[in-house]
């Protein structure tokens, strides 16, 4: 049987109106072409679906089990258009975010004022967690995307846009900063108490890496989950805490913490956006990259 979407629509409407004539003009197709589609479908279903007067078309009883069945698939085809209409407009949609407290706070929101005064149907989740967590979290279809701290475990089903360079740099109070006059020596830093993130957040990953490479160990007094309670620890007096400049400005112009000048400077590193490679992300995902993306 090749009966098509098509003649269905034809059948309902005509079914609808109990017109021929109402129906091609509600179609706006010719009467004729609504009369050949309702002939073929007869022909291959091998019923009478109408009788014709002179006062309209009447679903004979054959007809009236048909459109019962046949309106329902119609009515879904219209919905179904209807959603992705509105997806593709942006009507409607929901983007599923994973990202540390830290990156959602000084980086994602932002980017998320902007999108969601342009597109306010929009829900949007956000799903704090270990990186390590938010990958497998992201794989197994959880997620739509990641905002990370970078660099992250490169794999071949992870496609890795990069949207922001970051400086890492070492802090303390007005105490610390009198005390180390500014500027310290890598090894020094171990004549003071220091307070870093514990492992295996990719920013202690990213401070191990660095210490490695300048063949140094720093043996921390305290390791903390959150990078926002280091710093409230850091600005009372507790020690030397490890921190992203970009991510505290305002405390450094308000001189509630000073940046303590470090030999050898620690690299720049960058944040990024983290998405499975074959995947095809919604509308509403695809707008947000853009926006993230955009220079």
């Amino acid at each position: 049987m090749n009966t098509n979407y098509e003649a269905y629509k034809i059948f309902c409407c005509v079914a609808q109106h109990g017109s021929i004539s109402k129906a091609a003009e509600k179609l706006l197709i010719s009467q004729p072409a609504v009369t050949w589609h309702l002939k073929n479908l007869e022909n291959q279903l091998g019923v009478t679906l109408f009788v014709r007067t002179k006062k309209g078309a009447t679903l004979t009883d054959e007809g009236k089990i048909l459109f019962e069945y046949v309106k329902k698939g119609i009515d879904n085809f219209t919905k179904g258009e209807n959603i992705l209409t509105n997806l593709k407009n942006l009507d409607s949609g929901k983007i599923k975010i994973g990202a540390s407290t830290t990156v959602s706070k000084h980086v994602l929101m932002p980017y998320l004022e902007k999108f969601h005064d342009q597109y306010p149907n929009i829900d949007i989740e956000i799903v704090n967690n270990l990186t390590e967590t938010l990958l497998t979290e992201l794989r197994n279809g959880d997620l739509d995307i990641l905002l990370l701290n970078l660099p992250t475990i490169e794999n071949k089903d992870l496609k890795i846009q990069k949207i922001l360079e970051v400086q890492d740099i070492f802090v303390g109070n007005k105490k610390y900063y009198d005390l180390t006059t500014g500027k310290l020596k890598l090894e020094d830093l171990n004549n003071y108490p220091l307070l870093f993130q514990k492992s295996p957040s990719n920013t202690r990953n990213y401070l191990d890496k660095y210490l490695k490479d300048n063949q140094t160990s720093l043996i921390p007094k305290m390791e903390i989950v959150s990078y926002n309670l280091i710093m409230e620890f850091v600005k009372i007096g507790f020690g030397i805490g490890y921190a992203t400049k970009e991510f505290i400005k305002d405390e450094l112009n308000a001189k509630s913490l000073y940046e303590i000048e470090i030999i050898p400077k620690v690299p720049k590193r960058s944040i990024g956006i983290v998405t499975l490679d074959k995947s095809i992300p919604n509308y509403s995902v695809k707008k947000l990259i853009s926006l993230m993306t955009e220079k």
